[in-house]
């Protein structure tokens, strides 16, 4: 939906969250307000929405969180506070609709109790099987295997495995009592386990591939899904080891229409404006930070060489985190963590992430996008494009000062976490949307205040 795969437990939880602040909005305003039923119910929306979209800023509807309950609760208090902040101000734009101040620490203070009793409460019900897909995997191979190492919580919360159906023509890497009996037609296998989804695994597809007992399962309205658009929906990221170029050509996604471009160029214009406004003040700090630690001759922009839409070469604007003589051998190299060459200033700006705030200009010449892929430098696009396959189909969209990858992975400094980002990459080109680039924004939100990734 909008481009993006949304788990069922945490969409629940979103609207059951949603009702539970939009009451105490209005709970709170009766107790502490006389406003008119009209002016009641506006208030508790744009207060109510205000905190919704706080908190998944504050990452509580990531299926990456695994914060325990104090850094839950943690969260939750700042994204009703920064959330009623944020709605009384656009509140206060209408004299008739302004709340008090009585009425907003009062909406803060039963806010705040009721989402904190609500997540503890149903903290384990979104991982309920009831939940899950039941699914059925056919294969007992190596691709089979892939479905057993998705071991981590937030990677099962949308599907339950029930058992394996062995293929004849495979080596078996799936345990024995993981197994279920081939004796029986696929279809009665499925119908008696209650089994929502059929997942083909196979290693070789070419060798006694089930085809009556897919269709028959297909008829009695039981799904069937290929492993890659499975491994693709449940962890957010497209797999470079079992992809296939027919997978990209005929599949769903990996469209660009028309509608599509000029969304991104509305959005990218009336985003970089608005945070352009915002962070003028933050940037001449940072240009006088600058000039403090290394004098008043020293320059403060870097441009660098970064390959951009088509493969196309452009300079990148950045604030000068580094010694001027960070590369004085002329060679290209990653940056690592505690690197040397960063200085004192160029540390915490790296660290919030102000650094890539003159990238704002990039985007409004048009050179990058607000969310995309990120853009790297061409002696590493040539090294990668040579030794990882599908490198270069990051470039069909532009590069962005955020992306998928970004939230979904921390900084990467070899050709290993180029080729780790580059799944995720590729999952943003396949389904980007202008819904998934505003959650993508968001979302970067809880990346800049926890300082995730930063070198």
């Amino acid at each position: 939906m909008f481009g993006h795969y949304w788990q069922l437990g945490l969409v629940l939880l979103w609207i059951l969250e949603s009702t539970v602040i939009f009451g105490c909005c209005v709970l709170a305003f009766r107790w502490f307000g006389g406003a008119d039923a009209g002016t009641l119910w506006l208030q508790a929306f744009v207060l109510a929405t205000s905190v919704m979209v706080a908190a998944i800023a504050m990452g509580l509807f990531s299926r990456r969180l695994r914060d325990r309950t104090v850094g839950v609760v943690l969260r939750i208090g700042v994204s009703v506070t920064a959330g009623a902040l944020l709605g009384g101000l656009l509140l206060y734009i209408s004299p008739d609709h302004r709340p008090t101040w009585t009425e907003i620490l009062g909406f803060v203070a039963i806010g705040l109790f009721s989402l904190t009793i609500v997540r503890l409460v149903t903290h384990g019900l979104i991982d309920e099987d009831i939940l899950k897909r039941r699914i059925l995997v056919y294969g007992s191979g190596n691709n089979a295997a892939r479905i057993l190492a998705l071991r981590r919580r937030n990677d099962q919360r949308g599907f339950k495995v029930v058992g394996f159906i062995a293929s004849a023509s495979e080596d078996r890497m799936i345990p024995e009592d993981k197994l279920l009996s081939r004796d029986v037609p696929m279809v009665t296998t499925a119908a008696d386990l209650e089994i929502d989804e059929i997942v083909m695994a196979m290693d070789d597809r070419r060798q006694q591939f089930p085809l009556k007992d897919l269709l028959d399962c297909r008829l009695a309205g039981i799904e069937v899904i290929e492993l890659a658009s499975f491994l693709e929906r449940e962890t957010g990221k497209v797999y470079l080891d079992i992809l296939i170029p027919s997978w990209m050509i005929f599949g769903a996604g990996f469209r660009r229409d028309v509608l599509r471009r000029y969304t991104e160029a509305a959005f990218d214009l009336a985003a970089s404006f608005a945070l352009l406004l915002i962070a003028l003040p933050v940037m001449a700090i940072t240009v006088l930070a600058i000039k403090m630690e290394e004098g008043i001759s020293a320059p403060v922009l870097y441009g660098q060489p970064r390959v951009g839409y088509g493969g196309r070469v452009f300079r990148v604007l950045k604030f000068r985190s580094m010694r001027v003589d960070a590369e004085k051998d002329g060679r290209a190299r990653w940056a690592t963590a505690n690197d040397d060459r960063v200085t004192r200033v160029g540390r915490f700006i790296r660290k919030v992430r102000i650094d890539e705030l003159p990238q704002l200009f990039n985007v409004l010449a048009g050179r990058m996008s607000f969310v995309g892929p990120r853009p790297e430098r061409p002696e590493f696009v040539k090294e990668l494009n040579e030794k990882i396959p599908y490198y270069d189909v990051r470039h069909a969209v532009k590069p962005g000062i955020t992306g998928w990858a970004q939230l979904c992975y921390p900084y990467g400094a070899s050709e290993q976490d180029a080729t780790e980002k580059l799944q995720y990459d590729l999952y943003y080109v396949k389904n980007h949307s202008l819904v998934f680039d505003i959650l993508i924004l968001l979302q970067t939100v809880e990346v800049i205040l926890f300082g995730k990734g930063a070198r």
